[in-house]
């Protein structure tokens, strides 16, 4: 299965509940933080949600 990078490049701060909760989620905390999730529908879902706070790659 395809792996996805995903990488924190904005501050959460100033954004809706349920975005900060979604980064939460993808288990995002700091900025520049990256985590590898598989790509799967709902983790692009959420990657969507929050496309202007993160950056991924596809590997």
């Amino acid at each position: 299965m395809a792996k996805l990078k995903v990488k924190l490049v904005k501050s959460v701060i100033g954004s809706k509940d349920d975005q900060i909760a979604t980064v939460k989620a993808l288990g995002l905390r700091k900025i520049n933080s990256e985590v590898e999730h598989n790509d799967t529908p709902q983790i692009r879902g959420m990657i969507q949600k929050v496309i202007h706070l993160v950056e991924v790659k596809e590997m």
